[in-house]
């Protein structure tokens, strides 16, 4: 697995990849699903939708999640969905992404697109950008960072560990 977090004038950015044993079908139908969501978040996050999406991802898609930012603490945050665009080939190999934004919600800033890269009809490398800012500027960063880093890297690092349990049982 490969999970870093770097941070650049100011914007920390996760990446995280990840290959799949599914077909790309299979990779698109499970992650533009908004329910699923529940199955590859951690339990330690506490994590719910609070509003009913509807089964398929869309471009617009407003999809309200509580999560748990700290133990006993849970925030209300909201993503939109700004950009998606389905399997398509390209130099023989099909790519698709979706990318969900923060609206409101614990950070400053919270922009996520998720890649899908058919390697082969029955392997799927997925790859998980995400950049984002904490709230308060330096103090935030200084208060919080380290601990919201260690988190963050935490959720990518479980999913990893999740969805080989789904995909490979």
């Amino acid at each position: 697995m490969e999970c870093n977090i770097i941070k650049q004038s100011g914007i920390y950015t996760l990446t995280s990849a990840q290959v799949l044993p599914i077909s790309m079908e299979e990779a698109w139908d499970f992650f533009t699903v908004p329910q699923n969501l529940d199955r590859i978040t951690p339990a330690e996050m506490n994590f719910s939708i609070t509003n009913k999406p509807v089964t398929e991802t869309y471009a617009g898609q407003i999809i309200t999640y509580k999560i748990g930012i700290m133990p006993f603490i849970k925030n209300n945050w909201i993503t939109e969905i700004t950009h998606l665009k389905a399997p398509q080939s390209h130099n023989n190999r099909r790519h698709a992404f979706f990318v969900d934004e923060q609206r409101f919600g614990p950070y400053a800033m919270w922009h996520h697109e998720h890649h899908f890269e058919e390697l082969s009809d029955s392997s799927v490398k997925m790859t998980d950008i995400v950049n984002y800012k904490l709230p308060m500027g330096l103090l935030g960063d200084l208060l919080a960072g380290a601990a919201v880093k260690n988190r963050v890297k935490f959720i990518f690092e479980s999913r990893y560990k999740i969805l080989s349990k789904i995909f490979t049982a």
